[in-house]
């Protein structure tokens, strides 16, 4: 069986977990970092993990690097923000030695900054297409009050309800997901409850492209913060985003967002790629 050794980080941001593989040095094409995707990302079969990073060489001379992208299903996905904090992380110790850095993902450039302890902050565009008179073709239940389309890298619905703890994600989440209003992309759907302040949410996010709820979403994080100040749910302009694996920091300023939270190095190792016919 011939197959190539491939060195590998298991990293995490607030149990949001991803395969990071260092590609300025495998030069794996997209169609390559699927198949590992669908290789290692299953829990019980391979390493595990919602997605695969892959740390490129820029295309452009303003950038530092490139973020490549994979859900666990084998999609490209446009943005990830808990993988975008972790592969900073990931090229600050691969030798890219600079606490402020420029990031290329598939949605456009971010700014990141690494510091010497603490979380990892980046910093986006602000959301864009928001609709707040989207209708699903879905009908609504009770437990839901309304919901939102907007793009903060990537497709996301927030569901606004009284009771995320016990709102019923694993079964909404899919349908949600599906709806033909969202056609043909579909969409994150993250389900949004006002904390015990008006600086702080509860958050519970099924993910495309990992067809689950996840233990926490970066971009989910950014949509929903935008959505509760929108609608007068959160007063100030930074909120602390609580989801089943952590607490990311969302803060909204004039020109652009940050997103701020943990970036933790779990284990590394190695796999033999095997490739597929």
């Amino acid at each position: 069986m011939k197959g190539l050794i491939v060195e590998f980080t298991k990293m995490n941001g607030a149990g949001n977990d991803f395969i990071v593989i260092d590609n300025r040095f495998y030069h794996f094409s997209i169609a390559e970092l699927s198949q590992i995707a669908l290789q290692q990302c299953p829990r019980r079969t391979g390493i595990g993990a919602d997605g695969v990073l892959a740390l490129a060489s820029p295309e452009s001379s303003d950038a530092d690097y490139r973020m490549i992208y994979i859900n666990a299903d084998g999609s490209e996905g446009t943005m990830c923000g808990n993988g975008a904090r972790c592969l900073a992380k990931f090229a600050y110790e691969g030798g890219i030695l600079k606490r402020q850095v420029s990031m290329q993902t598939a949605s456009g450039s971010c700014m990141v900054s690494i510091p010497e302890e603490g979380p990892v902050r980046i910093y986006v565009d602000p959301p864009k297409n928001y609709d707040r008179s989207l209708r699903l073709e879905t009908q609504l239940p009770d437990a839901i009050d309304s919901v939102h389309y907007l793009w903060p890298g990537t497709q996301h619905l927030v569901c606004l309800t009284n009771n995320v703890v016990k709102f019923k994600v694993d079964t909404w989440g899919p349908i949600f997901r599906h709806d033909p209003a969202l056609a043909p992309e579909g969409a994150n759907i993250n389900f949004v409850e006002l904390d015990s302040s008006d600086s702080s949410i509860k958050v519970r996010t099924y993910e495309k492209g990992v067809e689950a709820e996840t233990l926490a979403c970066g971009t989910g994080a950014v949509a929903s913060t935008f959505v509760a100040h929108a609608v007068g749910l959160i007063k100030g302009h930074v909120c602390h985003v609580k989801m089943k694996g952590g607490t990311l920091t969302v803060g909204l300023e004039e020109d652009r967002v940050y997103l701020e939270g943990p970036a933790t190095s779990v284990y590394r190792g190695s796999f033999l790629r095997i490739p597929t016919a």
